[in-house]
């Protein structure tokens, strides 16, 4: 009887242990102030996060479903291996062309039901996580379709979120939806529902503790993009793969792959501040280059008549306005939008791009994405789509002397459309063309990935303002909102900066900007591309006043270094970027109220500075400040709008 007692007593014991939770590793950041829990229990795969003790994401599940075997339930834990991982690399299409990564490296490895091996890797780096899963052959299995993801992040109760929604699939202008052209609500309350998701990436506040931003890097050919959505337990956010509705149906809404193969990265920036998510690099810490570059790819500013001008500038006369302007400016190019194929056609085409070179100005040409997909009917139409007419009009474009071009009119995430992205960009690449993706999806990761991108629109942009009075009164809103969330994570293809007082050709009557001339200049700052579409328009070379001419100039498209100074999303953004030896500070107020900032410029400290600002009727002037010893420097923004100092 005793033993049988005491036979009993063990198999409950046992029973006990696999109810609950059993950690099986850990690992943290070179600091150590980062930690991240793995657990196994009744089955399930899964993580937390500390972040300083802090708990910032709570145990939160781990998994895939395949359409050969399912790895979300009924797991069991094998072994894990830890190593460190350290890479210098150098990328000047970035907010930082430096970048020393160094990460601790976690490798857990699960079997299923099924017997089948799947690999969970994580980096840990300081205030980052990376991690992917690694998919084994299944016996004689080398491929499988990934239907599915259970990834989650469980956030804490006193969270709020900063997201945006994923637009409805065929829908929007002849219904090239979704392209990550959604606002951004701030401070929302926790597991608010969105009917499509929401898009990456998505930015968190842990009420006191600290601030989380989710998104993903490394997607290529080989995968699907995914996204946000809620659940039925409010805390939990989880990785979503793209609507079957998207691409007019075509295509899969998962990711076929090869075995053994490996999922795109999925990223969590954590800090205590809003500085490491301003900073942070992980997106491109790692990934690496797809392919080597055909040539040297030069990036900088251009001229732009559409945002203002629309499709009737779309002529020989117009164009060759914005060729002169672009020169005047001193800009590397210009861009000519769409319907040049119609209304300039070819032929004449030619003679404006050796008018362009004759001035030191280099053309980009804009591109419907394909016509399969969508209706969008602005030509050149289906050329982008198929690989011989692809590297047919490619090589027309390298013979006649343009140097990129502005692709338009994605409609979805799928593999499918992944593919063509990729496709795109590998054969651009052949003939030596610079690659800008316009209403498109978030770039991820692709800056060193493609050496000949460019950057993507992928938010809310300039020309919503030309079209929404609605958006115009909330520019200054989301404007807030970019540096910490959507151009954070990559390149940002805004086509802004506008010193037109109303945006129209005519600059009256209607479209009257909210904003002050010392916002827009600000924008030129803090929004980063390293091709820069300004907004800059003919008349405004002699209705503006010098030095806001000189500072579009100046003004640099690529940055070396990129430093948080202050700000709340969705209030006021002040950030900081250096060129070589030059610093630019720029801040703007999205409040209604003036905003009163002492602030810490160690870049300035004892020097005297430029200071652009306005006053309390939005007039805008440069003058120069000194900054104290201690890099102190108190500054005032008005309501919409902004202020720059730079050495």
């Amino acid at each position: 009887m005793t033993k049988f007692i005491l036979k009993l007593s063990f198999i409950l014991s046992v029973l006990l242990l696999n109810t609950f939770s059993a950690q099986v590793t850990e690992v943290s950041s070179p600091d150590g102030k980062l930690k991240l829990n793995v657990f196994s229990e009744n089955g399930n795969a899964l993580y937390s996060v500390t972040f300083q003790g802090k708990p910032m994401l709570d145990k939160s599940p781990l998994g895939l479903i395949t359409n050969e075997s399912d790895f979300s339930k009924n797991l069991k834990f094998v072994n894990s291996k830890k190593d460190k991982v350290s890479k210098k690399y150098s990328n000047e299409k970035m907010k930082k062309s430096e970048v020393d990564y160094n990460a601790n490296s976690l490798t857990v490895n699960f079997t299923n039901s099924d017997q089948f091996n799947i690999g969970i890797e994580f980096q840990v780096s300081n205030n980052n996580v990376a991690f992917r899963y690694d998919i084994a052959p299944m016996k004689e299995r080398l491929s499988a379709v990934v239907q599915s993801e259970i990834t989650g992040y469980r956030f804490p109760s006193q969270t709020t979120t900063f997201l945006s929604p994923m637009m409805k699939p065929m829908t929007g202008f002849a219904r090239t939806a979704p392209s990550y052209e959604s606002g951004y609500k701030a401070d929302v309350e926790l597991g608010t529902k969105a009917d499509y998701g929401y898009v990456f990436p998505g930015l968190f506040h842990v009420g006191n503790d600290g601030w989380i931003l989710l998104s993903e890097t490394g997607v290529n050919s080989l995968y699907c993009a995914s996204h946000l959505d809620t659940t039925s337990d409010k805390n939990l956010y989880k990785v979503a793969y793209p609507n079957m509705a998207e691409n007019n149906g075509f295509g899969s809404a998962g990711a076929s792959i090869s075995l053994p193969g490996k999922t795109p990265w999925r990223t969590i920036t954590i800090g205590d501040s809003l500085k490491p998510i301003v900073e942070t690099t992980i997106p491109f810490d790692v990934v690496e280059p797809m392919y080597e570059p055909s040539q040297k790819y030069t990036f900088g500013k251009s001229t732009w008549s559409w945002i203002l001008w629309q499709d009737n500038s779309m002529n020989y006369e117009d164009q060759s306005l914005f060729i002169d302007l672009a020169s005047k400016l001193g800009y590397e190019y210009i861009l000519m939008d769409a319907l040049w194929d119609k209304n300039i056609g070819k032929d004449k085409m030619k003679d404006l791009i050796q008018y362009a070179k004759s001035k030191n100005v280099n053309v980009l040409l804009w591109y419907n994405s394909n016509g399969s997909a969508n209706d969008a009917p602005m030509g050149p139409r289906n050329k982008m789509s198929s690989a011989i007419e692809r590297k047919k009009e490619m090589k027309w474009l390298k013979e006649v002397g343009v140097k990129g071009l502005k692709v338009d009119f994605f409609g979805g995430d799928k593999q499918e459309t992944m593919r063509l992205y990729e496709d795109i960009l590998s054969d651009a690449n052949d003939f030596g063309l610079t690659i800008i993706f316009h209403g498109a999806t978030l770039p991820r990761g692709w800056e060193v990935m493609y050496p000949n991108y460019a950057g993507s629109e992928a938010v809310l942009a300039s020309e919503m303002l030309y079209f929404s009075e609605d958006v115009r009164k909330q520019e200054a809103f989301f404007a807030t909102l970019h540096p910490f969330i959507r151009n954070t994570v990559g390149s940002m293809e805004f086509g802004g900066t506008f010193l037109n007082k109303y945006l129209t050709k005519s600059n009256k009557e209607k479209n009257r900007r909210h904003t002050t001339d010392g916002f827009q200049l600000a924008t030129a700052v803090l929004f980063q591309n390293p091709v820069q579409m300004f907004a800059v328009m003919p008349n405004n070379l002699t209705d503006v006043p010098k030095f806001q001419l000189d500072f579009m100039k100046e003004i640099p498209t690529l940055w070396d270094e990129t430093v948080f100074i202050d700000g709340y999303p969705g209030k006021y953004s002040v950030i900081a970027r250096r060129h070589q030896n030059q610093w630019y500070v720029a801040g703007i107020n999205a409040e209604k109220t003036v905003k009163k900032l002492k602030i810490n410029l160690p870049m300035f400290a004892g020097k005297t500075v430029k200071f652009i600002n306005d006053d309390a009727q939005g007039n805008s002037s440069e003058k120069e400040v000194k900054v104290n010893a201690k890099g102190d420097f108190t500054v005032e923004i008005q309501p919409n709008g902004g202020f720059v100092l730079k050495n």
